[in-house]
């Protein structure tokens, strides 16, 4: 999703806007940034710890502006519908502009034995479940507000990814 968020990115801001991915995990210090975008797979209704440890460098060190996104819900229609359980308080930390979550995908063949477990316990489909157009529309939308705020805010923007 970050990928297709940058690529959204590039295509929407003004050229010469630079936009990079990088893994949570090597998200040291983005200030250098004017504007991070960051999300995370959820699983058991939290962001991974690389994620949340992201938010937490972002947080103590904030750049202008922080969007927030959550990868996890899956079926049709997609399940849980809640936010995950950590987001709010992840929303407060970095001042998030905003936070959405878009359904996910699974693949039983990238679970360990008790993952594999609990999903056929609860019966959960394999599939992809992302919605391409809702992360695009949502995506021109936080460009859209990075043109608004100003010139400098749209070409240094960065979109962050989970592991």
């Amino acid at each position: 999703m970050a990928g297709r968020i940058a690529a959204v990115l590039r295509t929407a801001l003004p050229d010469g806007a630079v936009v990079d991915v990088r893994p949570a995990a090597e998200t040291a210090d983005a200030t250098s940034y004017d504007t991070v975008v960051l999300g995370s797979a959820v699983y058991m209704g939290h962001w991974m710890q690389e994620a949340r440890m992201a938010a937490v460098r972002i947080a103590a060190r904030p750049p202008r502006s922080v969007w927030l996104f959550s990868s996890g819900p899956i079926g049709d229609p997609p399940k849980p519908d809640e936010d995950p359980v950590d987001v709010r308080g992840i929303v407060a930390a970095t001042n998030a502009r905003g936070h959405r979550v878009f359904a996910g995908r699974l693949d039983r063949r990238r679970l360990g034995f008790a993952e594999k477990a609990m999903v056929l316990a609860l019966r959960v489909p394999d599939g992809d479940f992302r919605d391409w157009d809702a992360i695009d529309d949502w995506t021109r939308q936080i460009a859209a507000e990075l043109r608004s705020l100003s010139p400098v805010a749209a070409h240094h923007p960065i979109a962050t990814r989970g592991p």
